[in-house]
């Protein structure tokens, strides 16, 4: 009979290369048990075949493209259904360059599915099993421009501030299963992403990019802190419990019976 893994098995979304492939590696080495999903088969085998080798856990690779509705589905029902996952990484993604009225229509369709409904219903079939085990973890990586939206394109920056929101009230949901929630918010990483996005990275000053496994290390140190929102670059937490504090000040006046005093005009 085989020996179950404590720790449970987590799932990696984007596994294949860049923050994926780091936080399959890390994870394997914590001990957890690895399934691994992107679309490029090959890429996944080998890394599976290697966290194995050298961590001694189960890797287990599944191929699925989470731009399409039916591999999402079947994703999720694995989440849904599967009591040894214990971890969800939400971590495929992708970027798109220029304004959004230059923007191919098919190319927003396909970022839309993938940076949003993918990690939605993911979420969702995770926290689902999460909940009734009474434990578990959800990682969504989501992007500094979801504070910044001025910063970068349009629709990937909507797309990481609805992570951020997705992320925040799940966690108001969860939280009472024992389950942990966290958004990661990286600046600019060297990852493939801004290739496939035909961004040129080398014109991005070098200050300003993070080494994936640097990132990758901090979001842990973050998790393990039980932070709900890490931010690897920013040096002092203060700044962010300033900028939370400042939008729960709204809280209390964001819907009364009267428009405020000042549009009375």
């Amino acid at each position: 009979m085989t020996q179950l893994n404590e720790k449970g098995t987590a799932l990696v979304t984007g596994a294949s290369s860049g923050i994926g492939a780091v936080y399959a590696e890390r994870l394997a080495r914590r001990g957890y048990d690895l399934l691994l999903v992107a679309r490029d088969q090959q890429r996944l085998e080998k890394l599976a075949a290697s966290l194995s080798a050298d961590y001694g856990v189960k890797v287990e690779v599944l191929k699925a493209d989470l731009t399409q509705k039916a591999d999402i589905k079947a994703v999720a029902q694995r989440l849904r259904g599967d009591v040894h996952i214990s971890v969800l990484v939400n971590n495929a993604g992708v970027a798109m360059d220029g304004p959004l009225i230059d923007a191919d229509s098919d190319a927003i369709d396909s970022m839309l599915e993938l940076n949003i409904a993918a990690v939605t219903h993911l979420a969702a079939a995770a926290g689902a099993n999460f909940a009734t085990a009474g434990g578990g973890a959800i990682i969504n990586l989501a992007s500094v421009v979801a504070l910044a939206p001025e910063m970068f394109n349009a629709t990937y920056s909507a797309t990481k501030a609805y992570v951020l929101s997705l992320t925040q009230s799940l966690s108001s949901e969860l939280g009472k299963f024992g389950v942990q929630v966290q958004a990661v918010l990286p600046g600019v990483t060297r990852t493939e992403i801004w290739e496939r996005a035909g961004i040129d990275a080398n014109g991005i000053p070098a200050a300003m990019v993070m080494d994936a496994g640097e990132m990758v290390d901090a979001a842990l140190a973050g998790f393990d802190q039980g932070e709900l929102v890490t931010i690897p670059s920013l040096p002092d937490a203060a700044d962010w419990a300033g900028f939370v504090a400042a939008r729960q000040k709204l809280g209390p006046n964001l819907s009364h019976s009267s428009a405020a005093a000042r549009y009375k005009v």
